[in-house]
């Protein structure tokens, strides 16, 4: 049995949220995209999110030591796609505001969670991080931007 396909396909049909995660480094902004992240705990207000160990981003960001999690809308598949590739501008031509805690809050997004790094935790491939959420909000009533089975997708509307 090929474990690592049937593990892919499986969990492939849990839809996902995509989100960006953005910091502030000696005035240059960094992120990522990232559509493994979750609430963790109301008390006191947690957030984990889950970067492969690949990442060359995340090793910055964590320097900072602080980051806002923005999640992405339905309209924003383009803005996933310039901040999931390699590169060294992923921010041309992104709109973005500074969040209170000072990393970018990019335009368009539906919600943002400022964030404070906790901790770090072993997760194989990828690092377990645990962030206290120091501030967030909402920015616009939108539909989210979705990841299921390899693919964007989009809410129907029923």
């Amino acid at each position: 049995m090929a474990v690592d396909l049937d593990f892919k396909a499986v969990l492939g049909r849990f839809c996902t949220g995509i989100t960006a995660v953005t910091a502030l480094a000696d005035d240059q902004p960094l992120g990522f995209a990232c559509q493994s992240f979750s609430a963790l705990s109301l008390d006191p207000p947690a957030v984990a999110l889950f970067p492969a160990r690949t990442s060359t981003t995340w090793p910055r960001i964590r320097e900072v030591g602080r980051f806002c999690v923005n999640i992405l809308a339905a309209d924003q598949e383009d803005v996933c796609r310039q901040l999931g590739r390699s590169g060294p501008d992923k921010f041309a031509d992104l709109g973005w505001d500074r969040s209170p805690n000072g990393s970018p809050l990019l335009a368009g997004a539906i919600a943002w969670i400022d964030c404070t790094l906790e901790r770090e935790v072993d997760g194989g491939d990828h690092t377990i991080v645990v962030a206290h959420v120091s501030g967030l909000g909402e920015q616009r009533d939108a539909p989210p931007l979705l990841f299921y089975r390899s693919a964007y997708e989009r809410l129907a509307v029923v």
